[in-house]
């Protein structure tokens, strides 16, 4: 299995809270992967040491061999739970920003996927609902040329009309040499899309299996599983 990120007895600590404890963990290439656990599990912790936005109280993260930082941006292509794009800029100044930003922005892609959602270029953002400027955010980071998608919480805030397009966007927009790594709540709605799931407790992984495997050895749907794990 070649790894395209590596956590290697990594723990974060913020103060007094253990957020991320003693985690090892190999994320490999060509996986569509869901992060799962509740809140306050060490998810979104775990994502931006990733991002290289916090850095580790021990241990290590390498992705392409490299630590989080400067060059690793080139390689991860983030969609951040929260907007935040300039409610000032229009969707072609958001697409004209990330052409200028990331030399593997595909314009055209981006522009064929806005086509599809009846999302006008010239649109001001600060007009758009908050599920229709998460879609923008969304086709802007899938759009990239990317080795690791980080999305954390890519469809909440999407109407269920939109969440079929939105995962068919993510499947068909990323390499076999690529992999994505998604955060969510509803696990019903992109279970059908996963390789691989993460499951998170307490700052520590508690399984991390194959969707194929879950079904086979208990006889369960991903959120079935979930359930039975959290006891929720």
């Amino acid at each position: 299995m070649e790894a395209l990120a590596e956590i290697r007895g990594v723990t974060k600590v913020f103060g007094n809270t253990l957020a991320v404890n003693n985690m090892n963990l190999i994320i490999p290439r060509g996986k569509i992967i869901g992060l799962l656990g509740p809140n306050g599990s060490g998810k979104s912790t775990l994502i931006k040491m990733l991002n290289g936005l916090l850095t580790p109280t021990a241990g290590k993260i390498f992705i392409n061999g490299q630590e989080p930082g400067v060059a690793t941006k080139a390689h991860v292509a983030y969609l951040p739970e929260r907007t935040y794009l300039q409610s000032g800029m229009k969707v072609c100044d958001a697409i004209d920003f990330f052409c200028d930003f990331y030399e593997d922005f595909d314009r055209e892609r981006a522009f064929t996927m806005l086509s599809n959602l009846a999302i006008p270029f010239t649109a001001p953002l600060k007009t758009l609902s908050k599920g229709t400027k998460e879609k923008v955010q969304l086709i802007l980071v899938m759009s990239r040329n990317a080795d690791l998608y980080i999305l954390d919480e890519p469809i909440a805030g999407v109407d269920p009309a939109a969440r079929d397009y939105i995962l068919r966007t993510i499947i068909t927009n990323y390499s076999g040499n690529s992999s994505i790594l998604l955060s969510t709540h509803l696990i019903t709605d992109i279970e059908n899309i996963l390789d691989e799931v993460i499951l998170v407790r307490n700052g520590q992984i508690l399984a991390h299996m194959g969707v194929d495997q879950i079904r086979e050895e208990y006889g369960q749907s991903v959120d079935a599983y979930f359930r039975r794990v959290f006891a929720c």
